[in-house]
């Protein structure tokens, strides 16, 4: 397991500034390359599939950790692929919580 996927997600009570510059590039370095860092407001992550069936089953399994660390991703599924986007609305950027989550995404089987 990652450092990133053994934390939890705390939750942004706001009044807090998003992550910028290199404390978000560590972050980003930290999870990988197959997530994008998108005007560094927040993360994306396409996964590909052969049929609807994975991608829904993944959708399933991001929605139970969603649930399990408080902190809720947009999902887009479509026949062979998943789009996940990740941000913090209540700041309407990035925070650590943000990485967190797309760890334990990262994780989960496929």
């Amino acid at each position: 397991m990652s450092e990133l996927a053994s934390q939890h997600c705390i939750p942004c009570r706001g009044g807090m500034p998003p992550l910028k510059g290199k404390d978000l590039e560590a972050l980003h370095e930290q999870l990988g390359s197959e997530w994008e860092v998108v005007d560094e407001h927040h993360l994306t992550r396409t996964y590909s599939f052969d049929d609807f069936a994975s991608g829904l089953a993944l959708v399933n399994r991001i929605g139970a950790i969603a649930e399990e660390e408080g902190h809720h991703p947009d999902l887009y599924l479509a026949w062979g692929k998943v789009r996940v986007d990740l941000w913090t609305h209540k700041i309407d950027g990035l925070v650590l919580a943000d990485f967190v989550l797309a760890a334990k995404i990262e994780e989960l089987p496929r």
